[in-house]
């Protein structure tokens, strides 16, 4: 779907979104992924209407995009740079990479560069510990990253 629909437009999709998805065992998360597939993001118009169809307050319904990391209430850049802040990457300069790639983009976690090119999310482990830091970037994980490795990547998507 379009990123950029109007007010209408995203009151129609969610409505179709929740319809489709509701019959799920547990259908919140289901209906606020396939929301964030559809629009980039978790738009603050769509929590009422997701409440509204599972008879949930909003309060709940915001209380679960807020609480995991990955839901977004605003879009993100063209690629998103995830770098992993579990126990095991810290060890392994995890910490440093993440101090580079903040300086690097000029931005800090949960932001987007100024070009809207690169937004850079912390993530809590991508299960590459044996192979710790490790980085996603576009849903491509990367395992033993350092300083050029991570230059590298921000290279390969402009910044």
């Amino acid at each position: 779907m379009d990123r950029h629909l109007v007010s209408s437009d995203l009151a129609t999709s969610v409505a179709e979104i929740v319809s489709d998805l509701k019959h799920l065992e547990g259908p919140l998360l289901p209906i606020l992924h396939a929301v964030q597939a559809a629009f980039g993001h978790i738009p603050n118009e769509a929590v009422p209407m997701v409440a509204l169809g599972l008879n949930l307050s909003r309060a709940e319904v915001h209380g679960v995009v807020t609480f995991y990391h990955d839901y977004r209430s605003h879009p993100a850049g063209r690629h998103v740079l995830k770098l992993c802040r579990a126990e095991a990457c810290q060890a392994m300069g995890g910490d440093r990479l993440c101090d580079r790639a903040k300086r690097r983009l000029g931005i800090d976690f949960h932001q987007t560069s100024a070009d809207g090119e690169v937004t850079l999310e912390p993530v809590f482990c991508l299960g590459l510990c044996s192979t710790a830091p490790a980085a996603m970037l576009d849903g491509a994980v990367h395992g033993r990253l350092d300083a050029h490795g991570l230059d590298t990547l921000l290279a390969e998507v402009g910044a």
